[in-house]
């Protein structure tokens, strides 16, 4: 007599999750966006805006298909850190523009106006 056959649960066609495209990418964007907000702002600004565009197409790449992509945490720190990065630097440039305002544009180029204004200050 003939052994009826038992199908098994575990024969799916089980896929490896790979890596969610540029879920690294964007928190290395995020990390730089905040460590280069002093270089007067427009380094960070702009790698804080790639980095945003990153994880929205990232963030769409995972929602056509959650069940194959690994990372999406990564890519919602990464996002959150290109906020932060984006406002730092955005303040610091408000600060630079407030201070060209304040001291005045000949100032900067002329060392001894700029002596001159900054004593007034005090």
């Amino acid at each position: 007599m003939d052994k009826p056959t038992v199908s098994n649960s575990n024969d799916y066609n089980y896929m490896e999750k790979q890596k969610l495209p540029n879920a690294t990418g964007v928190i290395i964007l995020g990390i730089l966006s905040i460590v280069t907000c002093c270089c007067y702002g427009i380094i960070g600004l702009i790698l804080g805006i790639v980095g945003l565009v990153l994880a929205k197409k990232a963030k769409q790449v995972y929602l056509a298909s959650p069940e194959e992509y690994t990372g999406f945490s990564n890519v919602k720190t990464g996002k959150i850190l290109c906020i932060v990065g984006i406002v730092l630097n955005v303040l610091f440039i408000a600060y630079i523009v407030g201070i060209v305002a304040y001291i005045g544009w000949d100032a900067l180029s002329d060392p001894e106006l700029l002596q001159q204004r900054i004593q007034e200050l005090q």
